[in-house]
């Protein structure tokens, strides 16, 4: 959006480039500020000359952008037929041009926010890289004279009382069960009898440690070929029997299908 607009009147030599412009405001300060004109009292003849004159080189292609000019425009048309046209009662006391002026003041002072901002950061870059953060000073350390004297001293070490003993406990933990124990049971208990039932061994401790080691040590003792394990069918009675009672395969596992079916029958 381009137009260049000669002199408005015959004492101005105003060039207008709408594209320096961010907005219809800017271009309408820009005419008052350069002419040096009261902006409380806006002469809205002339303004709107100057204003229409300046855009009437927008191009067709350009009207999208420039939509908020010739609202500008259609607002300084309507503020100069409202001074035209004789006014009565409370709408004399009310001038035409206030809310204008009081638009126009507002865009400048935030305009001039915004230049204030620009040319400090604008300086803050020439002495300082990007994301530098001014280091805080740190507390003067000030020197306190000691004013205590060594009875003060001695009251406070008097005072001092030594912490109450705190009460330790002591825990006796189990001993760890050994399989060279366990091991020892079996081979003592089928010196014995020659057969003998897993529950039997672990009964009389009645903990699941025990319990485990025992199995293991009757799996070692069977890994050396000192005792047999039999059990006739899965989750039945585990029977330990001694190594040389247990040659033949058939005869021990009918003579341990015997003794299940009788201590069933004795549990019935």
């Amino acid at each position: 959006m381009s137009a260049e607009a000669g002199p408005f009147v015959r004492e101005d030599f105003l060039v207008v480039d709408i594209e320096r412009f961010q907005g219809p405001l800017d271009l309408l300060l820009h005419l008052i500020r350069t002419q040096d004109i009261d902006i409380f009292d806006i002469p809205i003849a002339t303004i709107t000359r100057q204003f229409v004159a300046a855009i009437e080189g927008i191009q067709a292609q350009d009207l999208d952008n420039a939509g908020e000019f010739l609202e500008m425009a259609a607002t300084l048309v309507r503020i100069k037929a409202q001074m035209l046209l004789p006014r009565h009662g409370e709408d004399e006391a009310e001038d035409p041009r206030a809310e204008l002026v009081r638009r126009l003041l507002e865009y400048e002072q935030i305009r001039e926010i915004s230049n204030r901002l620009a040319r400090a950061e604008a300086d803050r870059a020439r002495r300082f890289g990007k994301g530098f953060v001014e280091p805080r000073p740190r507390a003067p350390v000030e020197e306190t004279p000691l004013e205590t004297t060594w009875n003060e001293v001695f009251e406070a070490a008097l005072a001092v009382r030594p912490p109450a003993p705190r009460i330790r406990e002591h825990r006796v933990t189990t001993r760890a069960v050994a399989m060279e124990d366990k091991m020892g049971l079996i081979l003592g208990t089928l010196e014995r009898v020659t057969r003998i039932e897993f529950s039997r061994l672990v009964r009389p401790f009645r903990d699941r440690m025990h319990g485990v080691m025992t199995f293991l040590a009757g799996l070692e003792l069977t890994r050396r070929r000192d005792v047999r394990l039999r059990q006739v069918r899965p989750f039945s009675e585990l029977w330990v029997y001694r190594s040389d009672r247990a040659g033949d395969p058939d005869e021990v596992e009918g003579a341990t299908a015997a003794a299940e079916d009788a201590r069933a029958r004795e549990e019935t």
